[in-house]
């Protein structure tokens, strides 16, 4: 590339010139290329041990001048093909222009500045802005990635790092390039190269650890290997990206979610020496992470910046230090000291951002006002007036107004002719649409009939007591009150409650401190239970800023049906059945409307068994629109997998919580590993949140610290229910002693304080026996936990939880190809490492086209619902690479032909995609059929649809003449038709009689399951049912023999083979086609021509010889059968010799056989003006029988289909390709250097 003009005092140093004129010099750096010696490899090693080659390219291109010392560098490049480009261009534009100045100070002043205006052109041609923020060295280290390891374009580098990579128990200095999708490595020291490329998608673990032999080092595991890698200089930056890299790839396993990098970051004042833009963006998606997770925001919540400062606790009377953060919808802060003080402030909620008077006590204050009439006051900011403007900023894109806090189900029905419209992220909405902007088609639809309409469509009842209120609260409002202990202990928790309110504030707003925990422990009052969801996980903010979607989601997806709504409504009697709210269609109907709508909204999750007892006991204590945002908030943030196809994210947990017993109850852990005991319990504990297994006035207690300190609870509680059974579990002899004892243990931990009628736990009174246990109150459960195993931290959690989620997405995949195989293993010849390995290189190759692009969306083929053998499909030109890899038929330059035509014809639902099913398939048939298979597969291949239109009506020049749309019927009935023609016959005949024998006889309806499930049998093809082929086709088919044998030991004998069976093939359709116009001149005057719709030559002239007669007579015997016997043709030596020099003259011209694609001039044409002169034979056609023992006449031919071919070596190839480009981008260097020379 051209480069800013810099001098260069010592031209000679380090550098070879390999070309000279009298202006320009063509330098090549020593230690690159070939030769070089001992001085070359030190330089070589130097360069990639000080990373000089990221700086330094190893070709450049010196400007100088007769009289002046000084040279310049005007050109730079890594490869001989780049520099040489620049090299032609200035020889042919700059060297005859600057030789007629007499003066070398204006030709340098010419040439820098041509140099420098087009150096001006190409950036203001570069349309990426990524490329423009990033750093030049940066730029040039991504080049030198993406030539080292044969990486295209779209392979983004996001760092690289100087470090160590233990081969053996050597260690090798080179670079680390972390990029997008491929964890690479290079090291080249004193000759010996080192090259390493693991994609992420294969990497299973992924640690940091220090031993005595790798000290501070990382290690990558796959499958088959391990990798080290040390001597870091960061060892923990390097680390936390490589997890960020990895988690991308395991959700690309997942749910095909490629990267994409987020263009709306703020640009850097400055750009940074060795950061790109991708590392700013990994850097601001993990900062995000942790605020969203810290304060349960939104997943669009972006943090803008934080700052330290201090805030006024008016409770406490105390100046508490801690961080700010600031994000484009809240204010939030977060006290240093754990637990002592969190505040969230929504920006929707903020009236007044002024600056205070600043004092040496209070220096620098902020106070924000809301418009609760709550003030906060924060000082000791560093930047006062930048905070400032930065709030009013987002404050003025925030929405002036808010729907009230009534329901929109509530407003069904109402009249809303004085209703004010609102503003919701920028855009006007009517009111009554209550729709998010991810909804605004729908809502422009609905919104266009008025009110009135849209009251219409609504396909629920407007006064259903489930819009305004809990169903918990319907029940209690017909009971008399109770004044008994336990409702004296419930008001005085709502007491406390309140007395808390008034001193820390009730709502979004509120002081979250140690208190509020305390009193989340001891159980929120019912009537509060509800509220305090909402506020702690988060969901009343998404409610908030998201009003009446409930409500739209619920009109479109009513009356919708799919796989989720059919399990729903299988599910919906069994959801708390003990309770009597579930017990009446009005809390089934709640329920199956939070259910369906959550499935219409996200349709990659849909419905999952557990969730609806999570639901139900939602509903209990929140309206409808309340408990889906609740419902949302665990699905999508607070649970995140736990509720997708194969419950992703309780198996993370379930292997975090084997973790977490083998640390704190290591003897327990080895007992219950023998019995297998914790994976079986814990999945049902994580998924339903306790509430499966325990009575429910207990579990709830246990939902109210979930919600308010997240996933730590159940850990901590599993693991004292597992503490306070150790002994009675380390006694059990097998796995059911274990769960009856574990069962039997929750059946019985009990809430002494719960006012409302005890609900009979079905499983309590299953597993009960004769001696009841003691029971446990769920209340000491609670604090033990938290006294034993309180010292459990969520981010080590979240540490643990991607440890476990490389293992178990990578453990699924490989169940996935355990099924795969099992499956395909009946249906393929192939061996079972043969389908592992050929399932691996498919997938790889979908994969591929995820994050480096491709015709078709990615997602849009990977379809998790499916069965395995149908999730992941390629589309054609993914296919082509991997036909062109794998395949033994290979044909030259038609090899792409011929795999699009076998695409199209695996392709049975013509959507423009393959499974691995189909693959398979069309590779079995081509590796292990039997002759007459393989030509099976060979003939349909030059048929519709594997045959287009377009390489049809391209077959012959004379195509021009044939333009009809629609294809002919052939005068040749197919046995199908003939068959057809019989049957309509027999059924006209018999009609009157068939109409009276049913009138007597009434069929019962097995007979029609018999029938139905008889006509959905998949019959077996056989040859008689393949179609006729003609002139047309089997020219195609005669181009794809002759250049299948390219390659072939015994190519002159094929080619001889090929060109006597052509001819016999020939001679069959000429005597078919006379017989068949005989027939028609006795039965109709009118016949109908075959399927052919290009034009051709007549395959024998007027001119043949006389003796064809007799082979004539023998072809028509022969056609009678429709079989042809080999030895049939009565004819003497000399009439076969002619026949066959014949037809060889006619397919390829005379004494030559090439190996390279045969033209349409050498195909079936004695002379080209004899071919453009004539037209297709429209009568002419043959059967695959006759094209069958045709080819059994040749034994060379009968040799090459039988013969046994192995796809190991293939395989071997097609995994090795990357290292193949690798080397061919290397050599490329020497062959352009012969080239030149």
């Amino acid at each position: 590339m051209w480069i800013q003009p810099e001098e260069v005092l010592l031209a000679g140093a380090l550098w070879v010139s390999e070309r000279a004129n009298p202006f320009f010099v063509l330098q090549r750096r020593r230690g690159h290329g070939r030769g070089g010696g001992l001085s070359g490899l030190l330089v070589g090693t130097l360069d990639v041990v000080l990373d000089s080659s990221a700086r330094v390219a190893p070709y450049r291109i010196l400007l100088q001048t007769a009289d002046s010392q000084i040279y310049w560098n005007i050109a730079c490049g890594s490869s001989r093909k780049e520099i040489t480009e620049h090299w032609d261009w200035l020889e042919s534009n700059l060297l005859q222009t600057i030789s007629i100045f007499d003066n070398d100070e204006d030709i340098t002043t010419f040439v820098k500045g041509k140099i420098s205006g087009i150096i001006a052109e190409e950036n203001r041609l570069k349309q990426d802005e990524e490329q423009e923020e990033d750093s030049g060295k940066f730029r040039e280290a991504e080049l030198k990635m993406r030539k080292l390891f044969g990486m295209p374009n779209e392979e983004k580098l996001v760092n690289y790092y100087s470090c160590s990579y233990w081969k053996g128990r050597v260690p090798r200095q080179g670079w680390l390039y972390l990029s997008v999708n491929h964890l690479c490595f290079y090291s080249f020291l004193l000759g010996k190269e080192v090259t390493l490329v693991v994609p992420w998608t294969e990497v299973t673990q992924l640690e940091k650890n220090a031993t005595l032999l790798f000290p501070e080092s990382v290690r990558v595991s796959t499958r088959h290997t391990e990798h080290f890698f040390s001597v870091f200089l960061n060892i923990n930056d390097t680390f936390k990206l490589m997890e960020q890299l990895a988690n991308i790839a395991m959700r690309q396993l997942l749910d095909n979610e490629a990267f994409l990098a987020d263009r709306s970051l703020p640009k850097p004042c400055k750009t940074l020496k060795n950061v790109s833009a991708l590392k700013r963006d990994f850097d601001a998606r993990a900062k995000n992470e942790r605020y969203r997770a810290m304060f349960r925001l939104t997943q669009d919540e972006r943090l803008d910046g934080h700052t330290d400062c201090t805030l006024w606790t008016p409770f406490a009377k105390m100046h508490v230090v801690g961080q700010l953060f600031i994000s484009n919808n809240y204010i939030c802060f977060n006290s240093r000291e754990e637990d002592l003080c969190q505040l969230i402030i929504p920006l929707r909620e903020v009236s007044i951002v002024e600056k205070a008077d600043s004092s040496s006590v209070l220096p620098c204050p902020v106070s924000i006002s809301t418009k609760n009439k709550m003030n906060f006051l924060f000082a000791n900011l560093k930047d006062r007036d930048f905070l400032v403007q930065r709030i009013s900023d987002f404050l003025q894109r925030t929405p002036d107004s808010w729907t009230s806090d009534v329901s929109p189900l509530a407003l069904i029905g109402h009249s809303v002719c004085n209703s004010e419209p609102c503003f919701c992220l920028f855009f006007l909405i009517p009111p009554l649409t209550y729709s998010s902007p991810r909804h605004l088609s729908f809502q422009a639809s609905s919104s266009a009939g008025g009110a009135e309409s849209s009251q219409k469509e609504r396909h629920y009842h407007p006064g259903l007591p489930t819009a305004s209120q809990g169903l918990l609260q319907l029940y209690h409002q017909d009971t008399a009150e109770d004044l008994g202990p336990k409702a004296m202990k419930e008001k005085m928790k709502e007491e406390s409650w309140n007395i808390h309110f008034s001193e820390f504030g009730r709502g979004v707003c509120m002081y979250r401190t140690s208190r509020t925990r305390d009193l989340v422990l001891n159980g929120i009052p019912e009537r509060l239970r509800g509220e305090l969801w909402l506020l702690f996980s988060g969901a009343q903010n998404e409610m908030a800023s998201h009003p009446g979607y409930y409500g739209d989601l619920v009109e479109q997806a009513m009356g919708l049906c799919s796989l989720a709504t059919e399990e729903i409504e299988r599910d919906l009697h069994r959801s708390m059945p003990e309770h009597r709210a579930f017990q009446n269609e009005m809390g089934i109907a709640a329920l199956r409307r939070v259910l369906t709508a959550y499935a219409h909204r996200n349709p990659g999750i849909g419905y999952c068994q557990a969730m609806n007892i999570v639901t139900s006991v939602l509903l209990l204590y929140c309206t409808e629109e309340e408990a889906f945002w609740l419902l949302v908030a665990l699905c999508e943030r607070m649970l995140p997998d736990y509720y997708n196809t194969r419950v992703v994210g309780a198996l993370v947990d379930q292997g975090v919580f084997e973790d977490l017993t083998r640390a704190f109850l290591p003897l327990l852990y080895e007992h219950m590993q023998d019995l297998g005991v914790i994976s079986t319990i814990s999945l049902s504990w994580f998924l339903t949140l306790f509430l499966s297994v325990m009575p429910f006035d207990s579990a709830v207690l246990l939902v109210d610290c979930f919600f308010y300190e997240g996933i730590k609870v159940i850990f901590q509680v599993a693991l004292a229910v597992l503490h306070d059974n150790m002994d009675a579990l380390l006694s059990c002899n097998d796995e059911g002693e274990a769960m009856t004892i574990l069962g039997r243990y929750l059946d019985n931990v009990v809430n002494k304080q719960t006012v409302s009628p005890p609900i009979p736990h079905l499983h309590a009174l299953l597993t009960s026996g004769d001696e009841p246990p003691p029971e446990i109150d769920v209340f000491d459960l609670i604090k033990s936990s938290y006294e034993r195993f309180g010292s459990l931290r969520s981010d080590v959690i979240e540490q643990m939880r991607f440890k476990q989620r490389l293992k178990v997405i990578q453990s699924l995949e490989d169940t996935a190809k355990r099924s795969v195989v099992r499956a395909m293993m009946t249906e393929s010849a192939f061996s079972i490492e043969e389908l592992e390995e050929l399932y691996c290189l498919f997938k790889s190759q979908h994969m591929t086209s995820c994050y480096w692009g491709s015709t078709s969306s990615a997602a849009e083929r990977h379809d998790p619902s499916l069965p395995y053998l149908e999730q992941y499909r390629i589309d054609p030109l993914q296919f082509s690479q991997l036909y062109a890899a794998l395949a033994p038929w290979t044909c030259g330059g038609h090899t792409s032909t011929l795999s699009a035509r076998l695409f199209r014809l695996l392709d049975q639902n013509q959507d423009g995609l393959v499974n691995f099913k189909e693959f398979i398939t069309g590779l079995s048939g081509m590796y292990h059929g039997d002759m007459t298979e393989k030509l099976k597969l060979l003939y349909k291949l030059h048929l519709p649809p594997a045959l287009s239109p377009e390489e049809a009506e391209s077959a012959l020049e004379a195509a021009q003449f044939f333009t009809e749309d629609e294809p002919k019927e052939s005068s040749f009935p197919s046995d199908r038709d003939t068959l057809r023609q019989q049957e309509v016959t027999s059924a006209e005949e018999g009609k009157e009689g068939g109409e009276s024998e049913e009138k007597k006889e009434v069929k019962d309806y097995r007979y029609y399951l018999r029938m139905w499930a008889k006509e959905n049998e998949p019959k077996k093809e056989t040859i008689k049912d393949l179609p006729r082929m003609n002139q047309e086709q089997f020219i195609e088919l005669c181009k794809t023999l002759y250049n299948l044998f390219g390659e072939e030991p015994l190519e002159q004998e094929l080619y001889h083979s090929i060109a006597t069976v052509a001819s016999l093939l020939l001679r069959i359709g000429e005597v078919g086609k006379k017989f068949t116009n005989g027939g028609k001149k006795t039965e109709t005057a009118a016949p109908a021509p075959p399927p052919a719709q290009t034009a051709s030559v007549s395959p024998l002239g007027e001119d043949e010889p006389a003796e064809g007669a007799s082979a004539e007579a023998q072809m028509c015997r022969a056609l009678a059968d429709a079989q042809l016997e080999p030895g049939a043709p009565q004819t003497s030596d000399e009439e076969i010799k002619d026949d066959t020099s014949v037809s060889s003259y006619s397919m390829v011209s005379s004494g030559s056989l090439p190996c390279e694609d045969i033209t349409d001039e050498a195909v079936l044409v004695g002379g080209s003006e004899q071919r453009r002169g004539s037209v297709l034979d429209v009568d002419w056609s043959i059967t695959f029988e006759q094209v069958l023992a045709s080819l059994l006449t040749e034994p060379p031919l009968v040799d090459f289909f039988e013969r046994k071919m192995d796809i190991q070596a293939k395989m071997a190839a097609c995994k090795a390709q990357r290292a193949v480009e690798r080397q061919t981008s290397s050599t490329s260097d020497h062959e352009l250097t012969q080239h030149s020379t």
